[in-house]
């Protein structure tokens, strides 16, 4: 494997391989790998192919999809842009892209659920998800039957399906409530010493996998692009854009200056914009009525030190607050350009992009990357075998709101360890 150490960006200090947080400050840790030129693994498939930057032991086999990256021709042509290239993460046989999940979170689960595996301390792996994570953390751990428990909102249920048997060691929590409250509800359970957190923002395997994305383009255009576009929730695949490009230009190969980050919300519901622009947010009924509510994370990790603000300023960036009406037109575009399906949240991303090319903020020659963050679900449904993930536990507004240690918080702890015990 690839040598690697993780650091404190904040006091420096270096921590164990499994870190997730350094004790002397709130900043994030982050990889610092022995092999400073980007060097591919031929021999291993899909993201594996980047794994001396990857903080693993070993590959994840069964599970690790790649992007893939292609220079544009429809939407390039309808926007006036000579050097559009696109990241697609989804499932297009034609272009050679075979993520089943539909969704770039296949890049950070099969490196997390590889390092549970290599800690092996008997832990039940916890993650919250709005939909499109937990797809792909239920993959990942099926291949290797990783006991598993995914925290959702009762909203984003219809968002659980694989392709293929899903393990028994997979369980689901819904909540009567929106991310956030699947957020704390599975922090609480992660305090439980039977239980153990994937970190979020925090974990270096996600981040690192996640910036694949840019690795792969680099090496497609034989350069860094100009300008990254990408839809954000927490914001993490903004600033694992920006570390990846940090690592390329440490490369040398690549180039020397910094992709300029333009990420996107969904207004009103957009936490990121409304503290990068130094406004309230409107809360409203978030996240009812959003174009997707997978990029709403009330809790997102900006302004800790290496987090989304800082990625922002490093890279000359900016936040776009795209409107339901917007991101609409921008699908519409975007599938009849390119003929295939995208999810809502890239839709997001393409109305930045859309917005960008009209203003002039994007020259007509600049070298571009848009990363379409999920999309062929409609190929995917109709070609392959879908296995849908059903509720284990209703966790209604008494467990979300009780204390650790009281009958409702305790019941829910019972209900979980008879199901666990119950599937062995």
């Amino acid at each position: 494997m690839g040598e690697y150490l993780v650091r404190c960006l904040g006091c420096g200090r270096v921590h164990p391989p499994r870190a997730l947080a350094c004790q002397n400050d709130g900043s994030l840790l982050r990889t610092e790998y022995s092999s400073k030129m980007l060097t591919l693994r031929s021999d291993l498939p899909g993201l594996w192919k980047f794994y001396d930057w990857l903080p693993v032991k070993e590959p994840l086999h069964g599970s690790g999809s790649a992007p893939v990256t292609y220079r544009s021709e429809g939407l390039a042509r309808g926007l006036g842009l000579e050097n559009l290239w696109i990241s697609f993460s989804g499932y297009w046989p034609e272009r050679g892209a075979e993520m089943t999940t539909c969704s770039f979170k296949d890049l950070e689960a099969p490196p997390t659920v590889e390092r549970m595996m290599e800690a092996e301390d008997g832990r039940v792996l916890v993650v919250a998800s709005a939909g499109n994570t937990a797809r792909a953390f239920a993959r990942a751990a099926s291949f290797v039957d990783l006991p598993l428990i995914l925290v959702v909102p009762k909203g984003g249920l219809h968002r659980l399906w694989i392709d293929g048997d899903l393990s028994d060691t997979v369980m689901v929590v819904s909540v009567n409530g929106d991310y956030t409250d699947a957020i704390d509800l599975a922090g609480r359970l992660e305090a439980h010493p039977r239980f153990v957190g994937e970190g979020g923002a925090r974990n270096v395997a996600r981040r690192d996998g996640m910036g694949v994305v840019v690795l792969d383009a680099a090496l497609s255009m034989e350069a860094l692009p100009e300008h990254y576009f990408q839809a954000i929730g927490s914001g993490t695949g903004g600033i694992a854009a920006w570390e990846a490009s940090l690592r390329l230009i440490g490369d040398g190969r690549f180039g020397s200056r910094l992709p300029k980050l333009h990420l996107a919300q969904n207004v009103p519901c957009a936490p990121v914009y409304a503290a990068w622009r130094g406004s309230g947010l409107e809360m409203g009924r978030c996240p009812e009525g959003m174009y997707d509510d997978v990029l709403y994370n009330r809790k997102p990790p900006y302004a800790v030190r290496g987090g989304v603000r800082e990625a922002l300023e490093e890279t000359g960036g900016v936040v776009y607050g795209v409107t339901n009406q917007e991101a609409e037109e921008a699908q519409t575009i975007f599938e009849e350009s390119e003929d295939i399906d995208i999810l809502p949240a890239a839709a997001v991303a393409v109305a930045a992009l859309l917005r960008a090319a009209r203003s002039g903020a994007v020259g007509k020659g600049d070298l571009t990357l848009l990363n379409i963050t999920g999309g062929g679900v409609s190929r995917a449904k109709e070609e392959l075998q879908m296995t849908y993930l059903k509720c284990d536990i209703e966790a209604g507004p008494e467990a979300l709101t009780s204390e650790s240690g009281s009958a409702s918080y305790d019941g829910l702890l019972v209900e979980i360890d008879e199901i666990l015990g119950r599937r062995g």
